[in-house]
């Protein structure tokens, strides 16, 4: 019964503007946790879609990055269909957590770039506007080569800060961007994931160029969480500070709340 309820909870309504991450994560928590068992086969795909209420396209997306990483198989033919590898990547103990040096990081990135949003709003100029969506254009442009893209991305939340017009601001925000990086670096990022972040990154540039803030911070948390959504999906468990009373013993994980 309590398995039966898991199960369900799994394959609840997924909530937007986060569809696609979120997918990631309850899917990935799922392998992760045992629930979702190796070998076994996942829904059929319409099935699934209308589960979950994201679009097909969507879940694929969400399927396509949970492939590349190791966490389902995808196969072809009249037994074909999308099943659980039998030695998902991370389910060990030994597995790199996302533990509270992690979450420290991500909370830190909140508060930076969130704070640059705002004053980028408020500050900018239209040649700093303009460098910006040179770079939106040249991501576009490097989703098939995550290295590259990558080094576009950061430019492109550095020069957030620039636009913020304050020097201690971009010093912090090129510190947690090297952060980041290590954290990025653990889960996989197929094309399609970087074609959902630059759509992030064009939305959060139009409200800029309006000075709209409140906008600008929204879009850009949405960006930043869909990143955590992930994360969490792919690595093991999370230990938040909140989440250490929950542990029982070293090396034992608690489930983190969706």
């Amino acid at each position: 019964m309590e398995r039966d309820a898991a199960l369900e909870a799994v394959f609840m309504p997924v909530r937007p503007p986060s569809t696609f991450e979120e997918t990631v994560e309850r899917l990935g928590t799922a392998i992760r946790l045992g629930l979702l068992a190796p070998g076994s086969q996942l829904p059929p795909e319409r099935e699934l879609a209308g589960k979950l209420r994201i679009s097909r396209s969507t879940l694929r997306q969400a399927l396509t990055t949970l492939v590349q990483s190791g966490h389902l198989v995808s196969l072809r033919g009249r037994r074909g269909g999308t099943f659980v590898s039998e030695q998902p990547p991370l389910a060990e103990q030994g597995g790199e957590p996302l533990d509270q040096g992690a979450w420290a990081v991500l909370d830190y990135r909140v508060a930076i770039e969130c704070g640059a949003a705002l004053l980028a709003a408020e500050r900018s100029g239209p040649d700093q506007l303009d460098r910006l969506d040179e770079l939106v254009a040249k991501m576009a442009a490097e989703v098939e080569d995550f290295e590259e893209y990558r080094r576009t991305d950061i430019r492109f939340h550095i020069g957030i800060a620039e636009a913020a017009g304050s020097p201690r601001l971009l010093s912090a925000m090129t510190d947690v961007q090297g952060q980041m990086t290590d954290l990025i670096a653990l889960i996989a990022h197929p094309p399609e994931v970087l074609v959902r972040s630059n759509e992030q990154h064009g939305r959060l540039l139009k409200a800029l160029r309006k000075g709209d803030a409140p906008r600008a911070v929204r879009f850009l948390r949405e960006h930043i969480e869909g990143t955590e959504h992930i994360l969490a999906g792919l690595l093991p468990a999370r230990r938040r500070a909140e989440d250490v009373q929950l542990v029982d013993a070293p090396g034992s994980s608690a489930v983190a709340p969706t």
